[in-house]
């Protein structure tokens, strides 16, 4: 038996009107009959989550979806498939799979082309995505993205494109495997961190991109605004212009702030660059190295970090880890 979580988002979502633009309106029972040959998975038990566009999801949401998968599986579910929108699937699995201890696959898919568009991609995606969630071979490797037939991890995927059906992939890795004639095939596996836990108060963290000009001020009200942590996406392999070095020294003081890359991908530099600004001098500050995650992911990380209690020590450790 699968579970099925249905949350909303483009894959749900059919315009009101002729000439109207799409909103989340399909069940997920209403998704599930589009799918053709969805009887030969197995049972599938449909759990109707949310109804609305994931860039509204909180991380309140996404524990909500992680307790009824945790319920569902110690019911006997062999498998979880999550249904959202696309524009947050890749921090939704992220945190998912940082928290989700069980060995049976959570997977999480959605649509690029809502069902009111020629080649519509949504009951393609649904049909991968339980094949995923009922196969063996999907055990132990965590949370899983299926898109236009390609399987990703949680931990590599990103989206790269607005728009386009393979914006989906997950950079310098590639996808895990591919869905072939119904069948998943998977050609490399991930190996799993032991799961975190989420506190029950959930701190908010920032995210900051440095820019062309950035003098940094508006780091000295981070705090003031109430924020618990930051994470600070640097150009290139870590680096911030020299005005900005100062305001992080005193962050610092404050709250945990790791150190990212706003490319997206790659490892942090960690001893290439010794100038104002450089990842060498951010580091001897007392920023935290990403290691190879982007903002996005650290962000989340840190998030649950914080609201487990952990110390500077266990912050620094688990960023090494992923």
């Amino acid at each position: 038996m699968i579970a099925y979580l249905a949350t909303g988002g483009t894959i749900a979502s059919i315009p009101a009107a002729e000439g109207s633009g799409a909103v989340p309106t399909l069940t997920g029972a209403d998704l599930l009959a589009s799918v053709p040959g969805i009887g030969d998975v197995g049972a599938v038990e449909v759990h109707q989550m949310m109804q609305r566009p994931s860039a509204s999801f909180t991380l309140a949401d996404v524990r909500t979806v992680l307790r009824t998968a945790q319920e569902v599986v110690d019911a006997g579910a062999s498998g979880v498939v999550v249904s959202q929108g696309t524009d947050t699937i890749e921090e939704v699995a992220y945190l998912l799979d940082l928290l989700w201890d069980r060995p049976e696959p959570i997977v999480v898919t959605g649509a690029m082309r809502h069902p009111g568009l020629p080649g519509a991609d949504g009951p393609a995606n649904l049909s991968a995505s339980f094949q995923v969630a009922s196969s063996l071979s999907a055990r132990d490797l965590g949370v899983l993205v299926v898109l236009n037939d390609e399987i990703h991890a949680a931990r590599f995927v990103h989206k790269s494109n607005i728009a386009a059906p393979d914006t989906f992939g997950s950079p310098g890795f590639g996808p895990l495997g591919y869905v072939v004639e119904s069948t998943p095939r998977l050609r490399l596996l991930v190996s799993r961190n032991p799961a975190l836990s989420l506190g029950p108060d959930i701190p908010p963290v920032a995210l900051w991109r440095m820019v062309l000009g950035d003098d940094g001020r508006a780091l000295s009200k981070l705090q003031t605004l109430g924020y618990e942590g930051a994470v600070i996406e640097g150009a290139g392999g870590g680096h911030v212009s020299a005005d900005t070095v100062p305001f992080l020294r005193d962050l610092v003081t404050e709250m945990p702030v790791v150190l990212a890359s706003r490319t997206g991908s790659g490892e942090m530099l960690r001893s290439t660059y010794q100038y104002s600004g450089s990842e060498m001098e951010l580091l001897d500050a007392g920023l935290i190295s990403a290691g190879s995650l982007d903002g996005l992911k650290a962000r989340l990380l840190l998030t649950v970090l914080i609201s487990a209690g952990a110390s500077r020590e266990e912050i620094e450790r688990e960023f090494a880890l992923r």
